[in-house]
C-alpha cells in the first residue's frame, strides 16, 4: 500500500511536473479569454443581455449538434427549470442515481418532487438500465390518465434524471426505451461529459432536454454556468421564457406572465465561455492523451484504472480508479492529499444524507461497493 501511494504521488507530479500542490481539476485560460473579456467590459453589456450570450449559445447547440441551447447561471438551475419545463410539480417523483453530485436532487426538490434512488452500473458509474427497469415492474402501473404511478407511495412518477458520472456516458438507448414504456420523461444530467459522445452522438441528446455545467472546475468554464439544450423548439422557447423572469417582450413595460426565475448566464461569463468553447476539441484531446496514460499506468498495478464504457468516447473529466476496500481507500486518500497531489472519494450516495435518507431507494448495491472503492485522481487539461 505504501509503495503503491509513493509510486502514484510520483507518477502524478511527473505527468504535472511540479513538486507543489496539485489540484484534482484546476480551469485552463490559454485562449482569447481575456481579450473576449475586455471586449464585452469595453462594451458596457456586462448582464444578462449582450453579443457573447447568443454566439456561447450556439458554439454549444453546434458542438453537441442540439437544435437549441439557453445558457443559465449554473447547471444546478438549468436542471431545475428543465424539470419544471418537463412537467414536474409538487409532489411528483423524480427516480435518479443515488451516485451523483448533490446538486442533481437539490433541483428535484427545488421543484418539490421527491428523488427517488436505483443503482449504477460499475462500467458506466451511472444508472443502470437493469435497476431502474426492475424497480419500475415492481413498483410502477400506468392508469387510466395515462402517468406512471409509484404504487407504494401513490405519487406519480414523472421525470427520470441519469448522470454522466466522472463525463461517462450511461447507457442511453436501454434508459430511453425503459422510460418511454412508462411514460417518464427521460431528463439527462450532462453536467459532467461535455465532450463525450455516446454510440456517436454527443450526450444529452437522448431525453427531451438535457444540462450542461461550466463550473470552475469543468472541462471548460465560464466561472459559474449553465447551459439547457434540446431540439424542440417549444421547448427551448419555454426554457428562455422562464429563465428570463417570465417577462413579456415590450418596449417599455415590465410584464410577467407567470412565475419565472433570473436564471440568465452574464455577458461577462459567456465571454469566458466563448474563448474556452474554441479550445474544447483540442482540451478533450489532452484528457484523453492523459486517461491513456494512467491506463497504461495501472496496467501492472493492483488496482484497476476506470475506462470509458462500451460504445462510448468519453471526455475524461475526471480520472478515476478502484482500491479493494474502504480501508484501502481512505488510507491512499490519506497519503495522497497529506502530500499535496488532491484526490477525492466518489460523491457521498444521496441516500446516505441526512434530507434524502428516508426517500425511497432500490437494492443500491453497486452504488454502495463504489462509494467503498473509488479513488478520483488529479485530471486538469495539461
Amino acid at each position: 500500500m505504501n509503495d503503491f501511494s509513493k509510486e502514484l504521488v510520483s507518477f502524478v507530479r511527473d505527468q504535472y511536473g511540479t513538486k507543489g500542490a496539485i489540484p484534482l481539476h484546476a480551469p485552463c485560460f490559454d485562449g482569447k479569454e481575456k481579450e473576449y473579456l475586455l471586449d464585452v467590459i469595453d462594451s458596457t453589456f456586462v448582464s444578462t443581455v449582450g453579443e457573447c450570450v447568443t454566439r456561447f449559445e450556439t458554439k454549444v447547440a453546434e458542438y453537441t449538434g442540439a437544435k437549441y441551447a439557453v445558457a443559465v447561471v449554473n447547471g444546478t438551475s438549468a436542471l431545475h427549470v428543465a424539470l419544471i419545463v418537463a412537467g414536474v410539480q409538487s409532489n411528483d417523483e423524480v427516480i435518479t442515481q443515488s451516485l451523483t453530485f448533490v446538486a442533481t436532487c437539490n433541483a428535484i426538490r427545488y421543484c418539490g418532487a421527491e428523488p427517488v434512488f436505483v443503482d449504477v452500473d460499475r462500467c458506466t458509474l451511472g444508472m443502470s438500465p437493469d435497476s431502474l427497469e426492475s424497480f419500475l415492474g415492481c413498483y410502477a402501473e400506468i392508469r387510466d390518465d395515462g402517468l406512471c404511478w409509484n404504487k407504494k407511495t401513490g405519487r406519480v412518477i414523472k421525470a427520470c434524471v441519469p448522470m454522466h458520472n466522472l463525463g461517462h456516458p450511461v447507457k442511453l438507448v436501454e434508459l430511453k426505451k425503459i422510460c418511454h414504456k412508462y411514460n417518464i420523461q427521460l431528463v439527462e444530467d450532462s453536467a459532467e461529459s461535455l465532450g463525450s459522445f455516446y454510440n456517436g452522438t454527443h450526450t444529452g441528446r437522448s431525453g427531451l432536454l438535457s444540462i450542461v455545467s461550466f463550473n470552475g472546475n469543468k472541462i471548460i468554464t465560464t466561472g459559474g454556468g449553465g447551459m439547457v439544450i434540446t431540439d424542440n423548439k417549444e421547448i427551448y422557447e419555454k426554457v428562455r421564457h422562464l429563465t428570463t423572469t417570465a417577462k413579456i417582450d415590450h418596449p417599455w413595460l415590465y410584464m410577467h406572465d407567470e412565475l419565472g426565475f433570473n436564471y440568465r448566464l452574464p455577458n461577462l461569463n459567456a465571454a469566458l465561455g466563448c474563448a474556452q468553447m474554441e479550445q474544447l476539441p483540442n482540451y478533450v484531446k489532452r484528457k484523453r492523451a492523459l486517461a491513456q496514460r494512467y491506463s497504461d499506468w495501472f496496467s501492472n498495478k493492483e488496482y484497476s484504472f476506470i475506462h470509458e464504457p462500451e460504445n462510448s468516447k468519453s471526455n475524461y473529466w475526471i480520472n478515476s480508479f478502484l482500491t479493494n476496500n474502504r480501508s484501502e481507500r481512505d488510507q491512499l486518500l490519506k497519503y495522497t492529499n497529506n502530500n499535496k497531489v488532491m484526490t477525492r472519494p466518489s460523491w457521498t450516495p444521496m441516500h446516505t444524507l441526512d434530507m434524502f435518507k428516508n426517500n425511497q431507494k432500490y437494492n443500491l448495491k453497486n452504488t454502495e461497493w463504489l462509494e467503498d472503492r473509488l479513488i478520483c485522481i488529479p485530471s486538469s487539461v495539461i
